[in-house]
């Protein structure tokens, strides 16, 4: 048995970004799908998927990536073991195309996270190329700057996030037929932001968590309240006390959305391969595929509820 869930952020995607939304989650769930059959790991899963998403100017990851308020990208990024609660992250580093790719690579090391040009070094030690950072910035997300300071919107910040602000993050948890248990999670952060702003999506517990115990989470959204509430960690726990990866998720969220107001979703994935998906934006993307056939690429709508439920645990 093996399964794989992926994600491609929560916030309101427009209609018109919502085929290039779609496939992009289908090719990283594909991506990872591909090295669960061949009998491949979790984390070498979670690494496909999520680069994949990085390769693709959709996704606030990598080339691509929102832009900070001096027109720079700075990326963030975690992975984390379930066997061994080993974890290594990375944030606003800035010449480093895959950095899910270098997150693992710190993992691998004495350290956790590592940031900025120290981060950069250690890519360089560990034989990571780095580029020059113009290859992350596109013409795309140098219009949305462009308007966001027109506008005298900054990211982050409580009273300038809204719905519509995107939230592209990604992510990918896995379980491989050896039963191992990944997570993963990467962005770019938010449009507009201060330089070397770090939301969740790097640190363990709020932007990803994996356990073989209790299962694993990634998460996506307004990542100031993310962190608040530890939401990836809060996610794993409520299956350790037995919850269904769907109640466990939207419980997560619920619990995200009354006690700090936040905004976001997140993917999870429990012991048993069984899949759950929440979210309290209007949209979220998401793909995942089980090995008994199961399979599902949505772009899903929030409708009226406070909390959409995919009511994905019935592998």
């Amino acid at each position: 048995m093996y399964s794989i869930v992926v994600h491609g952020g929560a916030w309101n995607i427009p209609n018109e970004e919502l085929p290039a939304h779609r496939d992009g989650v289908e090719a990283a769930l594909e991506a990872g799908s591909r090295i669960l059959q061949s009998g491949g790991s979790a984390m070498d899963a979670c690494v496909a998927a999520v680069s994949t998403m990085e390769d693709d100017h959709t996704f606030d990851a990598g080339v691509g990536a929102f832009l900070n308020s001096e027109g720079e990208v700075e990326l963030d990024a975690g992975i984390m073991d379930g066997d061994t609660l080993t974890a290594g992250s990375v944030a606003a580093v800035s010449r480093v195309e895959h950095p899910v790719a270098l997150a693992r690579e710190v993992l691998n090391s004495d350290y956790v996270l590592l940031v900025g040009s120290g981060a950069e070094k250690f890519a360089t030690s560990r034989g990571l190329p780095l580029c020059d950072p113009r290859q992350l910035v596109t013409d795309k997300e140098r219009i949305r700057l462009a308007e966001l300071q027109r506008m005298n919107r900054f990211g982050g910040p409580r009273d300038s996030f809204s719905l519509d602000q995107p939230s592209d993050t990604v992510g990918a948890v896995a379980i491989d037929q050896d039963g191992r248990l990944a997570a993963a999670t990467s962005t770019g952060g938010t449009p507009n932001k201060h330089p070397g702003r770090v939301g969740d999506s790097p640190i363990i517990g709020a932007g990803f968590y994996a356990d073989r115990e209790r299962g694993g989470c990634s998460t996506s959204g307004w990542g100031e309240s993310i962190l608040k509430v530890g939401l990836a960690r809060t996610a794993c726990d409520l299956m350790g006390n037995g919850l269904a990866p769907r109640v466990a998720a939207a419980s997560a969220v619920m619990h995200l959305h009354e006690r700090v107001k936040g905004l976001g979703g997140c993917i999870v994935l429990n012991p048993a391969g069984r899949v759950g998906v929440a979210f309290n934006t209007p949209r979220m993307a998401y793909a995942w595929h089980h090995s008994e056939g199961s399979r599902v690429v949505e772009v899903s709508e929030r409708g009226n509820s406070p909390i959409f439920d995919a009511g994905l645990d019935r592998a």
